[in-house]
Parts: C-alpha cells; structure tokens; sequence
C-alpha cells in the first residue's frame, strides 16, 4: 500500500475549533472535553464568545492527536510533560520506519545540506529505481518531517527546503522520458485551490508519462474555470487530481460534483487522503483510487 499524508503548516493565524476538529480528526465535542478535563490547551475566546486557536495550540492539538490516534489514552496524555510527549511521538514514528537513508534525508534536511540531501537521495535512486525511492522512502520520509514539525524540531524553512529537492529531480526525471503524442488516452492533472503538495501529482506525472500516456500537467493551485478551455479544445479523457491538504477553501463533496457535472465525458479519478473521506456512492464518472497503485489499472 502507498501511503502519503504529510502534516501541513496553515497559512491563517487563527483557527476556530471547527478547523481544529478538520485539522486533528477529533471531534469539536471532545475535544471541548479535554480542554475542560484536563487543561492540556487554552482556547481564546472572541467577542461572540466563540472558541478561537492559534498556530501554537494547533501544534499541542495535532501532538496530542497523533498520540492518541496511535493508543495512547488522553489521560495519559495529560499526565506527561511536553518533553515526553515529544519523545514519544517520535518513538512511536521510528518504530515504522528505520531505513537508514530516511534518517539520512532527515538530518541533511535539518542542516539544511543540499550536497547531501542529494546525494542520499540519488544513491537510494541508483540502488533501488526512482519508484522504490518515492514509496519506500521519500513518503516516509515526508511523514516523518511533519511529525518533526509537530514537536518543534524542524520549521517551515526546513520542509520547503526538501521538498522542493525533491519536486527537482522528479521533474527532471519526468523531462527524461519521451511522451507518446499518438496515445488516444489523454490525462490533464492539475490540484485545484488551495491544495499545493505537488509531489503526489508529480510522482503521477512520471508513472503515467513512463507508461507511454500521452500527459498534460497544470500543477497546484488551479481554478476549475481555468480548466475548461483546455479540456474543450484538447481531446482529454482522464482528469486527475490529489487532495492532501485537510483545510481547503471549498467542500471536496461539491468539488467532485462540480467536476462530475462540468465534465460528464471524462473520467475524473481523486487520490490522496482527504478523498478517501468522501461517501459514496459518489458520481459514475468519479474514480477514487483509495490506493495509488490502483493508478496501475490505467497503463
């Protein structure tokens, strides 16, 4: 199974405990709970009395999340220190993985060595082919920056500065290969707003193109309407995205039905974690891949 979930550092100041809820995978409710019962965060309050978090609360809330979405009881939880709490969720993100080139990455990461980082990663290329890099250790080691992040070991800086590495050399691995301009499968991949992991759709980029499709790629950040002179004009017949990111400036639900109706003709196919999250049945146009090897079914 491929697995890609990466936390993500918001761009707003302030949360409301709705975000939080989206942003931690536990409901309002408890988490109301836990602030009552165990002191273990302090919301503000806004003038309507309304809860509101800022960027240091979402941390201790996605820390404590992430303990207690691996069993640890919330009460012990509350007992411990922040020291230990950080401790133990890079314990608990070792015990996963202990490939020697993913703690490589990592401590080249937070020296901030390019030389390294490159390197690591080519060697690990070389030995085990661009795929193998990207499943075994690239995501995982992705996943483990973001815990990082959860325990104020890594900033911002740090993550950007991998994984714009990273989206390098993916690209120059897509440019190495030739496109197949006679394939009649035509696939337009593009993230739409807001949404701005690109090496998901990067990584898809290089299978689709290697597996002879003919392959057209937008990138982040897009408007819907921006997508529609091209797919009127071009004859395109897949339509792919990946949604990552949990907090969006939209509802996936009415994004997928958007494109479902915009665009009956194509198969629209959605990867990613949040699109594992949408209930079914979903339109008879929309393919969701709940694992990215499924993406093999269209070579």
């Amino acid at each position: 199974m491929i697995k890609f979930e990466l936390f993500t550092i918001p761009d707003l100041n302030t949360f409301t405990i709705k975000d939080i809820e989206g942003f931690t995978g536990i409901k309002a409710h408890t988490i109301r709970i836990w602030e009552q019962r165990y002191n273990l965060f302090k919301a503000r309050r806004k003038d309507t009395n309304h809860r509101i978090y800022d960027g240091e609360d979402l941390k201790v809330l996605l820390r404590i999340a992430y303990l207690y979405h691996n069993g640890i009881k919330i009460s012990k939880i509350a007992s411990m220190s922040e020291t230990r709490q950080n401790e133990l969720t890079i314990e608990i993100s070792q015990s996963s993985q202990t490939l020697y080139h993913i703690h490589e990455l990592i401590d080249a990461t937070v020296d901030y060595d390019q030389e390294r980082f490159e390197k690591v990663f080519l060697q690990q290329i070389t030995e085990s082919g661009i795929e193998q890099t990207i499943t075994t250790v690239v995501y995982p080691f992705l996943e483990k920056i973001g815990i990082l992040w959860l325990t104020n070991n890594v900033i911002p800086a740090q993550e950007h500065f991998a994984s714009n590495i990273i989206k390098t050399k993916l690209v120059s691995a897509i440019d190495a290969l030739s496109m197949n301009y006679q394939c009649p499968e035509h696939f337009l991949l593009f993230l739409p707003e807001g949404e701005f992991h690109e090496i998901p759709l990067l990584y898809v980029h290089y299978l689709l193109k290697k597996n002879g499709k003919m392959v057209t790629y937008f990138g982040p950040n897009i408007p819907l309407e921006d997508l529609g002179n091209f797919i009127n004009t071009k004859k395109i017949t897949h339509l792919y995205t990946h949604i990552l990111t949990q907090s969006l400036p939209f509802d996936l639900s009415e994004l997928t039905l958007n494109l479902s109706e915009r665009y009956p003709r194509l198969q629209i196919l959605i990867s990613g974690p949040q699109a594992n999250l949408l209930q079914a049945p979903l339109p008879a146009n929309i393919i969701r891949l709940e694992q990215l090897n499924q993406l093999t079914n269209y070579f």
